[in-house]
Parts: structure tokens; sequence; C-alpha cells
């Protein structure tokens, strides 16, 4: 059974300025005091693990147990159908130490160069932990296609190449709230929230 969040401050356990932003604007309903792992300076652990699911429970309980604060992390990325999921969970590593998205989306076009299926999802997992070691996981995902070239500034990451199906602009184009409604984020959030926050 999730154990219900009860207020106070939450911990994002990401280094991304931009997940982060992404984050408190899905809990501001809540009166979530929402902390970032780089707002206390904490360390980014290594993701060693195989799946979104493992690196999300291995950073939520890094962050939890070091910060001795109920901690919220995320790991999500791009799984592309032609190049069997990848990068996957090596997303941000793509974009290389400098997290330089325009080359990690050029390399997703140049493996897809002349293949048809440009099919594709985003993928999140969402880990909430605590420090005594509890923790609740919630999955979310959303289908779509890569297009190119890149268009929009809107969102991060690979936002710019990924159309939503049913959608004929990239996540890039759209506006925030528009990509809330429909993302792997929200997918995964709305089951956070009807498991831990909502009464």
């Amino acid at each position: 059974m999730a154990r219900r969040f009860a207020g106070g401050p939450l911990l994002i356990a990401s280094h991304n300025a931009g997940k982060v932003r992404e984050i408190g604007e899905l809990l501001a309903p809540f009166r979530v005091e929402v902390i970032s792992a780089a707002d206390l300076g904490l360390p980014e652990p290594e993701e060693t693990g195989h799946t979104f699911a493992d690196n999300a429970l291995l950073k939520a309980h890094a962050a939890a147990k070091a910060a001795r604060l109920p901690a919220l992390a995320d790991d999500s990325g791009l799984a592309v159908e032609a190049l069997d999921g990848a990068p996957g969970i090596y997303s941000a590593r793509w974009a290389g130490p400098g997290k330089d998205f325009g080359a990690a989306m050029q390399k997703v076009e140049a493996l897809l160069r002349g293949v048809e299926d440009r099919s594709a999802k985003f993928v999140c997992v969402l880990t909430l932990a605590w420090p005594d070691g509890h923790a609740d996981v919630f999955a979310g995902e959303v289908i779509g296609e890569i297009a190119w070239p890149p268009r929009g500034d809107n969102g991060f990451g690979y936002d710019p190449i990924f159309i939503a199906d049913g959608h004929d602009i990239t996540f890039g184009e759209m506006e925030p709230a528009a990509k809330h409604a429909i993302s792997h984020r929200a997918d995964a959030f709305r089951k956070l929230v009807a498991a831990c926050f909502e009464t």
C-alpha cells in the first residue's frame, strides 16, 4: 500500500533544472515545498540500474537518506523502436557531460537515417522514497514518433523531436500546460498523486 505524503518539504532528487521545474509545476496544487538535490548540494549518485525503475529507486533512496526527507526521483527517457529502445536509460548520457541535447538529437537522427519506422515513446518512472527505506514506484509513458528537424524551444531534452500520437506539433512547440496534460511524466504523476497526495 502506498504511503501518503502529509505535507512539508519534498526533495526532488535531480540536478536537472527543467525536470525540477516541471515536477514543481505539477506539485503546485498540493502546496508542497519543493527543494532540489542541487539546492542542498547533494551529489548525483551513479545510475547503475538496468531499467528506469532501478535508477529512480537508486536516486530516490540516496536523496532521502542523505537529506533525511521524503524524496521524489524521476528516471525518464526516450525509447526509439527502431533503435531497440535506445537511448532509453542512457538518454541523458547521450547528451554528454555538457548536457548537449542538440548533439543527442542529431545522434538519434543519424541512426534513423533511411529507416521508415520512426515510432518512439517517452517513459517516466517516479519513485517516492522515505528516509526509513519505504518507497512507492509509478510508471507512465506517451507514444509518438521522431520528427526532424527539431522544432520548438519549450520543454527540454528530446522534446523538439518528439510528436505524440494524435498531435502535429512537437513537445518543444507545445505550451507547458498542453504537454503536462499528455506527457509520460504526467501519466506517472497522475498515478503518484492518486496514491500518495489526494485525500
